[in-house]
C-alpha cells in the first residue's frame, strides 16, 4: 500500500507565515531580541528551513518594516481619495501621518524602535517609503494647482519642501524626543502653515 502524497506547501504561504510569526515576536519582545530560532520554534520548523525563504534575519526585519510603512502609505492614500479640496486634504494628510507615527511610538513601542532604526540606518525600504510619500504629496499639489488652489510652479520641488518643513513631525526619533510637547497642536499649526505657503 503506497503512502498518500504529502500536500505541497506554497512557498508564498510559508513566507507569509514566517512573517506573521516574526511580526508577533517583534511586537512582544522587539526585533533585536527576536532570533530566527525563536521564529522557527513557534512555527515548528528548523532555523535552516526559515533560511530557505529569507537569506538573513535582516531580510525578515526589512519585510516587517516594509509592512508597517505600507500601512502608513495606505493612510496617506485614504486622505488623497477623501472628499474636500486639495488644501483640506493635504492638511488632513499631514496631521494624520504625524498622529499615526506618534501613536506607533505610544502604543507599539517595540515596532517604533525598529522603524527608528530603519530611518537612522537608511534601510532601503525607508528610501522607497519617502519616495512614495513624496509622489503622493506631489500629485495632490498638482491637483491643487490645476484647481487654482495652489500656486506652486514645480509640484515636485513643492512636495520636497512640504516634507522638509514637516519632517520633524514625521521622523520617529524627533517625535520621541519631543513626546512631552503638545505635538498634535504643532502638527495642525505646521500643516496649516505649509498649506498657506502653497497658496501664496
Amino acid at each position: 500500500m503506497t503512502k498518500a502524497a504529502r500536500p505541497r506547501t506554497d512557498p508564498d504561504e510559508v513566507r507569509e507565515k514566517i512573517l506573521e510569526v516574526a511580526e508577533g515576536q517583534f511586537r512582544r519582545i522587539g526585533y533585536q531580541k527576536t532570533t530566527v530560532a525563536d521564529i522557527a520554534d513557534e512555527l515548528g520548523m528548523s532555523a535552516a528551513n526559515v533560511y530557505r525563504f529569507f537569506q538573513s534575519k535582516s531580510a525578515i526585519n526589512q519585510c516587517i518594516c516594509a509592512r508597517l510603512l505600507d500601512g502608513a502609505i495606505e493612510l496617506a492614500w485614504r486622505h488623497v481619495r477623501a472628499e474636500g479640496d486639495p488644501a483640506e486634504r493635504l492638511e488632513a494628510l499631514l496631521v494624520a501621518m504625524h498622529r499615526h507615527n506618534r501613536e506607533t511610538l505610544i502604543q507599539e513601542r517595540r515596532m517604533h524602535d525598529m522603524v527608528a532604526a530603519a530611518v537612522s540606518e537608511h534601510w532601503e525600504n525607508v528610501k522607497t517609503y519617502k519616495e512614495r510619500l513624496n509622489t503622493i504629496i506631489e500629485g495632490l499639489i498638482r491637483e491643487g494647482v490645476d484647481a487654482g488652489v495652489f500656486a506652486a510652479d514645480d509640484a515636485r520641488i513643492a512636495a520636497d519642501c512640504v516634507l522638509g518643513c514637516f519632517g520633524m513631525l514625521l521622523h520617529p526619533v524627533m517625535i520621541e524626543q519631543c513626546i512631552d510637547d503638545d505635538l498634535d497642536t504643532k502638527a495642525r499649526h505646521m500643516a496649516r502653515f505649509v498649506v498657506r505657503a502653497l497658496k501664496a
